[in-house]
């Protein structure tokens, strides 16, 4: 399960420490920092936001418990801070952890252990088998829809809204983020290949360079930072012979 992390931090020491840390744990891509709270806000609050962000509680202008409130929708926060008088309000503000500084490794990667566990356990519980469905409220008021999991072909964002693009050559639009339906798909049959688009890997046809071609035709590019990951998937699908070329 890998993870994307952010941290906010005036002291450029810590942030020093916690991307080193980043670094040498498996499954855990640093996307950003910063040592100001409000430019951490403009790049946290957005539809990639990181998976998880760590944030110092005392800083200038605006401390890391006011910060949460104003994050805690969009990321999984991780405080970390030389104050424990503070636990009580960090927790208040749904936070995943409260790491008391100085911060050493053994701390760090026993506070990651716990996010994959209960993360992990939240995915398992929401998530949908491929036979079920799933019930959306469409653009019109007062309308349900049902959508069976396994015809959707492609999820694809579109500003507060998503788009599902169905075998029926439905389109559903529906006020969610992303993130929110990412989540609750099943997780070994769809992939997110791009910050707009999370494709159904039955109805993948075609892989070449950088580019997706689906079951309706449809071609999709991906990006850059979910590439890997959906290569690595579809790699462990390929039938691959013994024989030397």
């Amino acid at each position: 399960m890998n993870f994307t992390c952010y941290i906010v931090d005036d002291d450029p020491d810590a942030v020093d420490l916690l991307q080193e840390y980043i670094g040498q744990t498996e499954g855990l891509d640093l996307v950003g920092s910063s040592l100001s709270p409000v430019t951490a806000l403009q790049e946290i609050t957005r539809e990639d936001a990181p998976d998880i962000t760590f944030i110092d509680v005392d800083m200038r202008v605006m401390n890391g418990i006011e910060l949460a409130g104003l994050v805690n929708l969009y990321t999984n926060v991780v405080f970390t801070t030389a104050f424990p008088e503070y636990a009580l309000q960090a927790f208040e503000k749904a936070a995943y952890d409260y790491i008391l500084k100085p911060i050493n490794y053994e701390r760090f990667y026993r506070s990651i252990q716990n996010i994959r566990h209960k993360m992990k356990k939240a995915w398992r519980g929401n998530s949908l088998a491929p036979d079920e469905f799933f019930n959306i409220k469409s653009e019109l008021k007062e309308r349900m829809v049902k959508v069976k999991t396994a015809e959707v072909i492609y999820v694809e964002g579109a500003g507060n809204y998503i788009i599902i693009h169905t075998e029926r050559n439905e389109k559903h639009m529906t006020y969610l983020k992303m993130k929110e339906i990412e989540h609750h798909l099943p997780r070994q049959l769809f992939a997110r290949v791009h910050r707009s688009f999370i494709v159904n890997m039955n109805h993948v046809e075609i892989i070449e360079r950088n580019r997706i071609k689906l079951v309706n035709d449809q071609e999709l590019v991906m990006g850059d930072y979910y590439k890997k990951r959906f290569l690595d998937i579809m790699d462990g699908r390929l039938i691959k012979t013994d024989r030397k070329p």
